[in-house]
């Protein structure tokens, strides 16, 4: 996890530039559907509203299992590192629409499934635990995005995520025992994947909300046991609110996905401290397939 980690920026270099030559993501105006399972729906989620909020079409984004096969659209795009998760596989077997996978591994059943497929093999990874291939993944489609809307990608992304992997985390964070993470818009999806990754990685007590919604009942669970997280600048005087709690507050200037890394490497200190394996999180596998 460590590794794969660190290797982030040389992934999403990669990303960026074969964002330039793929032509069957959605275009311009299409109404599209952006589906995954676990670390990939939340990424979903992100590409989805980044999409409908930068203007390029009508973008809503599903749990794999959570399709509602009544709505017509005209194209799903599947986020899916191992192409062998039942759901998907599923889903893309049901649907009519054109789809197009996203996936890390290219010898895998959702190639002969879906109607076209961007292949990452260069950012596959080897631990359960997903870290590259989802942020690789949603660096290439914001890319492709910023072909139309150049500000969905800033130009020192790459160099911000060099930035990311030798940041310091928040001082005294790995000794805390409850941790929030905050989003807005398409950061939603950014923060779920952040409480995602250590609970998987460090068994840890996470949750994940909008950040206005934090004020609405789950501040209260917050004290100086926390740390709480916000991805993008935090809405007029929270941070001030939750620091008046006693929890810990981690604002950072990067870019979200960035920050991502800073979160992932958290989760990963979180475990070695508590002497757990991140590559072999409990009750998990690399890929769920049913039977």
């Amino acid at each position: 996890m460590a590794e794969e980690i660190e290797s982030q920026p040389v992934c999403w270099e990669q990303a960026v530039s074969l964002a330039d030559a793929v032509e069957v993501l959605p275009e311009t105006g299409e109404r599209v559907a952006v589906v995954g399972c676990g670390t990939s729906l939340y990424m979903a989620m992100a590409y989805a509203a980044l999409r409908e909020e930068a203007g390029l079409g009508e973008t809503d984004a599903f749990a794999a299992s959570e399709f509602p096969y009544h709505r017509k659209y005209e194209k799903v795009v599947a986020i899916c590192r191992s192409g062998t998760t039942t759901e998907v596989l599923t889903l893309l077997q049901r649907i009519d629409a054109p789809s197009v996978a996203v996936i890390g591994s290219s010898g895998t059943p959702i190639v002969d499934i879906a109607d076209a497929v961007v292949c990452l093999d260069f950012a596959d990874e080897k631990s359960v635990v997903q870290t590259r291939f989802a942020t690789t993944a949603l660096t290439m489609l914001r890319a492709h995005l910023a072909r139309s809307v150049p500000s969905v990608l800033p130009a020192d992304l790459v160099a911000q995520s060099e930035a990311a992997v030798v940041a310091p985390l928040p001082p005294g964070a790995v000794l805390r025992s409850q941790f929030t993470f905050l989003g807005a818009g398409w950061t939603n999806g950014i923060a779920h994947e952040a409480a995602l990754k250590v609970r998987e990685a460090a068994g840890a007590w996470t949750e994940a909300y909008p950040a206005m919604e934090y004020r609405h009942g789950p501040i209260s669970v917050t004290d100086e046991r926390s740390l709480t997280w916000f991805f993008g600048t935090p809405p007029g005087g929270l941070d001030e609110e939750v620091a008046a709690t006693g929890a810990l507050v981690s604002v950072s200037g990067l870019d979200p996905v960035a920050d991502l890394i800073r979160a992932q490497r958290l989760a990963a200190a979180i475990a070695e401290a508590k002497g757990l394996n991140p590559d072999e999180p409990r009750n998990l596998t690399r890929s769920i397939i049913l039977s």
